[in-house]
């Protein structure tokens, strides 16, 4: 019995051995290959190539075959890409991301040039100055955008809905975001408006709920996270704490035991379970969406607008030795009932589209805000 066993336990690892073996064979074929098909591209193809350039492609394939959000950054664009998050930056004003070859707009963001020229959360750009998108990653469409403050830029746009294509004609400009808006609306209804979760977002919305409480003069809230595109997780979890009571408020999820995560809501709801109307569209993506996810789900909060945009993933910018970068996906939110956000987004709970194309947030064409007070004060 002894025998048989050992003999059975000496087969398994002998098959084990050769599957591993195997499948590593089989990769370096792969490797061999790829050399091989670079080598015939040096050689033959009609024009001259420059190799380089090639290898970052073939990267940047690697990485945008797993999802729209992992790519490749050269160490040109991660120097860049460091130097942007200062706060301060010149360009168009807009969150993208890469679908079906195309860059396509997670939102443009308020009060910059391409917010003003009425660019729009799900718009597609296939032309930047008359050149072609098709075909090239999401950091070459990202560095043709680039340029000097104060230069033009044509994007050609395809926007649902429109037979033809949209050509807009943009002035780069040195984009400072303010995260935090506040008003008094009715003499009686608390307006917050955030348009992206950075370091501070927090605090600054704590800073103006504490105002209008002071005077006790709002009845209720209306929260707006339409055309954010998202920033840092902690602040998303603070600003939900605001809100609620106790409970979960997100989870992570990931092939790392160490990144399998969750936060919970401390006591102490800042406006005191005052009503809270959440807007949100196609543009508000990733924290945007663990908050009004969060508030959904533990019927904090009534969401009006449109469906959310589904970036539900986290990414991680992992250095390497030529000092560029590469952007991958580490693990995936999910929402205190379990759902993930990933490419489904958050539902409203009352769907109000946009009615017009002239339609900017926050002024008399904003049908979306008017009937939320228009809820709030019936």
């Amino acid at each position: 019995m002894i025998k048989k066993f050992l003999r059975l336990f000496f087969l398994i690892n002998i098959f084990y051995i050769q599957v591993v073996c195997s499948s590593e064979n089989d990769i370096y074929k792969k490797i061999d290959l790829f050399g091989e098909v670079l080598e015939k591209i040096n050689k033959e193809y009609v024009d001259e190539v420059n190799q380089s350039e090639s290898m970052d492609s073939a990267i940047n394939g690697l990485l945008q075959s797993l999802d729209p959000y992992s790519a490749y950054m050269s160490p040109e664009i991660f120097n860049e890409m460091k130097t942007e998050t200062s706060g301060e930056f010149g360009g168009l004003g807009i969150e993208v991301s890469m679908e079906s070859g195309v860059v396509k707009v997670i939102s443009p963001i308020d009060d910059t040039p391409a917010s003003k020229a009425g660019i729009k959360s799900g718009d597609y750009i296939v032309k930047i100055n008359n050149i072609q998108v098709q075909g090239k990653s999401l950091s070459e469409a990202v560095d043709l955008m680039r340029g000097p403050v104060g230069s033009a830029i044509e994007l050609t746009i395809r926007r649902r809905g429109e037979k033809k294509a949209l050509t807009f004609n943009i002035v780069r400009e040195i984009i400072q975001i303010k995260s935090v808006k506040a008003d008094l609306l009715k003499k009686n209804i608390g307006y917050l408006r955030l348009t992206s979760f950075n370091e501070n977002s927090g605090k600054q919305i704590k800073k103006e709920i504490e105002n209008f409480e002071k005077d006790n003069l709002v009845k209720s809230y209306i929260l707006d996270l339409r055309n954010n595109p998202g920033g840092l997780l902690s602040q998303a979890i603070r600003i939900s704490d605001f809100f609620l009571e106790n409970g979960e408020i997100v989870s992570t999820k990931s092939r790392k035991i160490s990144e399998n995560r969750k936060w919970f809501a401390k006591s102490g709801d800042l406006i005191d379970g005052k009503t809270l109307i959440v807007l949100i569209n196609n543009g508000s993506a990733s924290a945007s969406e663990i908050v009004a996810g969060a508030l959904k789900d533990h019927k904090r909060a009534i969401l009006l607008g449109e469906n959310s945009f589904g970036k539900g993933s986290v990414q991680s910018i992992i250095p390497l030795k030529n000092s560029g970068a590469i952007r991958l996906t580490v693990a995936k939110y999910y929402l205190p009932s379990g759902k993930s956000i990933s490419e489904v987004g958050v539902a409203p709970d009352i769907e109000i589209s946009e009615e017009t194309d002239d339609f900017r947030i926050k002024t008399e064409t904003d049908n979306q805000l008017n009937y939320a007070i228009k809820l709030l004060n019936g």
